[in-house]
């Protein structure tokens, strides 16, 4: 299943998996460059399979750290990519805060 299959926050910094909030890339990033981040990204995760299943525990922290910059740079952990102050309300129970009416709409709405 695909990010853009989760209900993602009318601000859109946030997309809701299993009812915890996930922070989205950046939407500023220029087309090119996310896609080169998320090959990046996908390249590292591999990687960290790879390195995992082979027991070369050095290589895998290696890739570990890769998919951490990877994701820094798109924005998804590190600095907040939004300028108004709202705090980072990352791996946060949707049903709980700022999000909790709009996450209950779209729950009533399955129901």
């Amino acid at each position: 299943m695909s990010k853009d299959s989760y209900p993602t926050t009318p601000d859109g910094r946030y997309f809701v998996v299993r009812g915890r909030l996930w922070r989205a890339s950046n939407p500023a990033l220029e087309p090119d460059v996310r896609k080169r981040l998320v090959h990046e990204l996908m390249a590292a995760r591999r990687a960290v399979g790879i390195n995992k299943r082979s027991g070369d525990c050095a290589a895998e922290a290696a890739a570990h750290d890769a998919v951490d910059r990877a994701k820094v740079a798109l924005g998804e952990r590190g600095p907040v990519w939004w300028e108004d102050g709202a705090p980072d309300l990352n791996r946060h129970l949707a049903r709980t805060g700022p999000y909790a009416d709009w996450y209950a709409s779209l729950t009533d709405a399955r129901s």
